[in-house]
């Protein structure tokens, strides 16, 4: 690693970029579908939504937006999940989280075609990963992007010691297992993790994807690290931050993320990728 005065800044936007520049040509000559299914009116769900399907539509990939009242009952959701798997034509379904607190997400994600899964949270999904099967699997979009966004860095993950800060199955848990699978020494750190500055010095890849705004000091940093920050959190003033303490961080890591344009412009590149994987799976599938 070279030394630094400031860090390498992993411009998530101009990533992402690159990666979506390849994906019309693939389109050409396909008709791709992706459902959303979006229940409530979350203004943050909202602005994703519409993020996602305004990129799909650029791309050439036709989208359509299922909007549940906020009361929407399980069985209606769940009907309509049933008839968009059923239906050839549709080739990705998103259910938007969060959902409602009266609805468990577990109920609708394990509802939807495996092969149709574009975020990649299905049961099946998780368990090809388990097996450290990428390739015949759909695999969360952000963990994905946080690869990308590391290797990019120019910094090799074999034999690095990586710390892994929240273990949701969005990003914490699937990123454990990636990570490992390209020869990282991976611990997957929590809410009841002993001494977390500890952990947090000794990481060469920090990823935090906690959502708790300047968590993560600094001067904690390793010298050298690459530090990929998930976690956005909007404070009073409008202001995003993310986990780390930015500033003062890019003192000390090689690569860091910024935020925002950082991980979120590369998750939405990757949920693109997923779409066109889920079409050529279902085409294997079809043989």
């Amino acid at each position: 690693m070279r030394p630094s005065i400031s860090a390498l800044i992993l411009n998530g936007k101009q990533l992402a970029a690159d990666v979506l520049k390849t994906i019309p040509s693939q389109v050409q000559g396909q008709k791709l579908f992706l459902a959303v299914v979006l229940v409530g009116n979350n203004p943050s769900s909202l602005i994703y939504v519409s993020n996602k399907m305004k990129t799909a539509n650029r791309l050439g990939i036709e989208t359509m937006l299922f909007h549940f009242e906020e009361d929407a009952s399980l069985e209606d959701l769940l009907s309509e999940i049933e008839t968009l798997n059923a239906d050839p034509a549709v080739t990705g379904i998103l259910v938007q989280l969060p959902l409602p607190q009266s609805i468990n997400p577990r109920e609708l994600l394990d509802m939807v075609d495996p092969l149709k899964d574009v975020d990649g949270l299905h049961p099946f999904n998780m368990g090809m990963l388990y097996e450290g099967d990428e390739n015949s699997a759909l695999i969360p979009c952000t963990p994905q992007g946080c690869i990308h966004l590391i290797e990019s860095s120019g910094v090799s993950i074999e034999g690095k010691k990586a710390l892994v800060m929240g273990r949701s199955l969005i990003v914490g848990k699937p990123l454990s297992l990636m990570l490992s699978s390209r020869g990282a020494t991976v611990t997957l750190a929590h809410s009841k993790t002993r001494d977390l500055q500890k952990e947090i010095e000794s990481a060469q890849i920090l990823i935090s994807a906690i959502g708790n705004p300047g968590l993560i000091k600094g001067d904690w940093i390793q010298e050298g690290a690459v530090v990929i920050d998930v976690g956005i959190s909007k404070l009073d003033s409008g202001q995003l931050k993310g986990d780390v303490e930015f500033e003062t961080a890019k003192e000390r890591a090689f690569a860091i993320t910024p935020v925002p344009g950082g991980v979120g412009p590369m998750t939405v590149a990757y949920l693109m990728k997923n779409i066109l994987k889920a079409n050529k799976l279902q085409q294997m599938s079809e043989r």
